[in-house]
């Protein structure tokens, strides 16, 4: 059963925005007393933050898919919709966020460190945003707009102090379990350690973290083994402990062979620029070598033999035996002395700076380019505003098309097209080619409403049902005089002889 997690896919998406709502108030004795349709709520962020009680990506290997709430619909008499509440998922101490391609997007390390993976969709404006001196009562609201849907990669990078290198079965994990008090799976066969194991080590008034790195073998930087699944635990490592088994009975084994294949995989291994905390090369940072299990007469032989020469290459070498704790207390010491070291010359911490990217001046707001798609050429419209826009409104609603007509003209979209070369009834593409808008382009454009009232009014505020006082009072004395004249023509049709009662007959 897998129970630690260094890499997952993650699809989140943000909440979406909700739409707004279109309103007339009404009101005793007050027929259509102006729009009051609410705004729609902003959509909740899907947000990233560093929790110190979360030490793995475990959960989101489960659950990949993570979406934000929603935010609520604009109602009448003002009411506004509520704003959707944001998600925010914990990761561990030390993990990257890229994209699919790669890039890196964030490197959240240190507890409480965020990032916003998914913004929400904002919500929609009602009627009651929309008035204006030029357009009273709206008829129509804008639509919330969707969240963001986005794909990313998580990986996990511990952070540590010291990583313990070597090969499979070198004895790394039973160095961790002497050193702290952690209790890593050790056995007598190759990759017996399948995870990164981190134990902590006091060493008189200094206390540091060590990451046992599952074995390496020839090849790992190239994804052989367990390579590079986990080589990327020790890019955050200040110190590098190569470890060395004195007691290996494999062929074409011995401490310095072990030793020149590790740093040469250590060296192919290039992290990335761009992370935090990494240092590159890797083999510029201290190192210290560990002859391991000298508890055993022939590895003791071994180590004394092969200790000068590794000396001469200017590495410190320790003769440890985690067996019987022979040679720990002076490597802890040693260890202890190079994090201080490598921690006072890191430089303080700074504050994360705001990034203003303000908009050259000139900067077009959107594109016109002449396209050709399978239904023949066609002009397509590119830019943030218009595609907003368009996301925005309701088509099933002429008065929104013609108020999405106004916003295009204004901002000069019509004037672009011309330019480009469009003529009335051409193809218009806002958006993407796929899934964009398209419509027949007619440089003026009139919708419905615009039809029975200038642009701005609405005739629904001049009509009204109800009669007045005067209204009441002059039907019904026509209707009096009708009934009169009715009576007096009767009369006389009966003096005439015209008419005469059924009893007089």
């Amino acid at each position: 059963m897998v129970s630690f997690v260094d890499r997952v896919v993650l699809h989140v998406a943000g909440g979406d925005g909700g739409h707004g709502c279109a309103s007339v108030h009404r009101e005793k004795f007050k027929p259509l007393g102006g729009p009051d349709g609410a705004n729609g709520g902003d959509g909740g962020d899907v947000v990233l933050e560093v929790d110190p009680q979360v030490t793995t990506l475990l959960d989101y290997h489960h659950r990949p898919h993570r979406s934000a709430q929603s935010g609520g619909q604009g109602r009448g008499d003002m009411r506004h919709g509520a704003n959707g509440d944001d998600v925010v998922l914990g990761v561990p101490d030390g993990t990257v966020v890229r994209a699919q391609d790669g890039t890196v997007l964030a490197d959240l390390v240190g507890a409480g460190a965020r990032y916003v993976i998914a913004h929400g969709g904002r919500g929609g404006l009602g009627n009651a945003a929309l008035a204006s001196p030029r357009r009273k009562a709206p008829g129509f609201a804008l639509l919330g707009e969707p969240g963001e849907e986005v794909e990313v990669v998580l990986e996990l990078k511990s952070v540590a102090d010291v990583a313990l290198v070597g090969f499979p079965s070198a004895g790394k994990s039973s160095l961790i379990a002497a050193m702290s008090a952690a209790r890593p799976k050790i056995a007598d066969y190759p990759f017996t350690t399948l995870v990164p194991n981190l134990g902590v080590v006091q060493a008189g008034s200094e206390r540091f973290t060590v990451a046992d790195v599952p074995g390496l073998i020839p090849g790992a930087s190239e994804g052989k083994g367990l390579g590079l699944e986990f080589l990327r635990h020790i890019e955050r490592c200040a110190v590098i402990v190569h470890v060395l088994d004195c007691a290996t009975l494999e062929p074409r084994r011995d401490p310095i062979t072990d030793l020149d294949v590790i740093s040469a995989e250590l060296a192919a291994y290039a992290p990335d620029l761009d992370i935090a905390g990494g240092r590159v090369p890797i083999l510029e940072r201290p190192q210290l070598v560990v002859l391991h299990k000298v508890d055993v007469p022939e590895a003791k032989e071994l180590a004394d033999f092969v200790k000068p020469e590794l000396e001469a290459r200017g590495l410190r070498v320790f003769e440890v035996s985690s067996a019987s704790h022979e040679g720990l207390r002076p490597l802890t010491f040693a260890l202890a002395e190079l994090v201080a070291q490598a921690r006072a010359a890191e430089p303080p911490p700074a504050p994360a700076p705001v990034v203003v990217r303000p908009r050259a001046h000139g900067d077009a707001l959107f594109t016109v380019t002449k396209v050709n798609t399978p239904d023949g050429e066609a002009y397509q419209v590119r830019g943030d505003k218009p595609e907003r826009w368009v996301r925005q409104t309701d088509f099933a609603n002429d008065e929104a098309v013609g108020y999405l007509a106004d916003r295009l003209a204004r901002l000069g979209v019509e004037d672009q097209l011309a330019k480009a070369g469009a003529l009335p009834g051409d193809t218009v593409v806002i958006g993407a080619l796929v899934g964009g808008v398209i419509f027949d382009w007619e440089p003026t454009l009139s919708a419905g409403a615009e039809l029975l009232a200038p642009r701005g009014t609405d005739i629904r505020l001049e009509e009204s049902g109800r009669r007045n006082t005067r209204e009441r009072r002059e039907q019904y004395t026509s209707r009096m005089d009708a009934k009169t004249a009715a009576r007096e023509q009767l009369a006389d049709d009966r003096d005439r002889g015209v008419w005469t009662d059924a009893d007089d007959a």
